[in-house]
């Protein structure tokens, strides 16, 4: 069986496997922290050796704290996130930075993080790369965290970040999808001329691409139905009905010729245009769902499925 090639990350000096494990959804409340460990333990076993996680994500960096115990820690990268602890939600000052940390290097029961990332700035790019990048280049300096980046959708924000000559690594989602291919003009190109590390996260675009029928997804607070743009993080999912549309044709065209869209998605992902200085996040939520993107991820997808893909919906790999 194939296995997961080895890559670059920028000029960080790690060599990750080419699909990495993301945190996102081992944090439920509503399920078991052996179901976390499992899935984490289990992707480990499969070759993965990047791992990736946020305190936003509820319980999501104990239950790595828990998975990485007992020597397991050592088989990997870990990579977690600053200024979207729910205490201090986009606080990115000093004193919520600092807390956060600490807060973070308790919960994964580790003294060193191999890179922390500046964790979803809305509408405010200034103070992030002030006061809280201060902090982080302090416990760079100190040896407690191996290197920094950024995580957000906006390419002004990674320009920004990338121009400060501090961030190492560029994470960011639904933006290297079959459903939208825009950080191929914008981020990209920047971050390989300065050699930053690019994270490629949602592969799947959120659940659109998963396999199962893509489906519109109402929040609590209807964006939609106020009249009200999306924000965005939100631009491309599920509760996007743009993207879900356009979901919704490719998924038919997968299942009318016996195709599974996931394998797409993900061999469409792996291949970006970056150089091999990169990797996909993929974030499942069991044992199960991981194994399905790992096998996507190693399949391979021919040529001629590509040819009518692109003749469909001008996209191929």
């Amino acid at each position: 069986m194939p296995s997961l090639e080895a890559r670059r990350l920028g000029r960080t000096e790690m060599k990750p496997t080419a699909l990495g494990l993301g945190g996102g959804h081992l944090g439920d409340p509503g399920q078991l922290d052996n179901n976390a460990i499992n899935t984490i333990r289990g992707a480990i076993e499969h070759g993965v050796n990047f791992v990736d996680t946020s305190p936003f994500y509820g319980d999501s960096e104990r239950r790595f704290g828990l998975a990485l115990a007992d020597g397991w820690r050592d088989k990997v990268y870990l990579q977690t996130k600053v200024g979207s602890h729910p205490r201090y939600l986009r606080d990115f000052s000093k004193k919520a930075t600092a807390w956060s940390l600490e807060n973070s290097f308790k919960e994964l029961s580790t003294d060193y993080v191999d890179s922390v990332l500046i964790h979803g700035p809305r509408y405010d790019i200034e103070t992030p790369l002030n006061t809280c990048l201060d902090v982080l280049v302090e416990w760079k300096s100190m040896g407690r965290i191996g290197h920094i980046g950024i995580g957000v959708r906006q390419p002004e924000y990674h320009r920004k970040a990338i121009e400060t000559g501090e961030i190492d690594i560029v994470l960011s989602y639904l933006d290297y999808t079959l459903l939208d291919q825009s950080l191929a003009s914008t981020t990209i190109p920047l971050a390989l001329k300065n050699d930053v590390g690019v994270i490629l996260g949602s592969p799947l675009g959120g659940s659109l691409l998963a396999g199962p029928e893509p489906k519109l997804q109402t929040a609590d607070e209807s964006f939609v139905e106020k009249g009200e743009p999306l924000p965005p993080a939100a631009v491309g999912s599920n509760l996007d009905p743009a993207a879900v549309n356009r979901a919704v044709g490719m998924w038919n065209w997968c299942r009318e010729r016996g195709f599974n869209i996931r394998d797409l998605a993900m061999q469409f992902a792996l291949g970006a245009p970056i150089k091999g200085n990169g990797i996909v996040l993929t974030g499942p939520a069991s044992p199960q769902e991981f194994d399905e993107a790992y096998l996507s991820a190693i399949k391979e997808v021919p040529d001629s499925v590509w040819t009518e893909f692109d003749a469909e919906f001008g996209v191929r790999n």
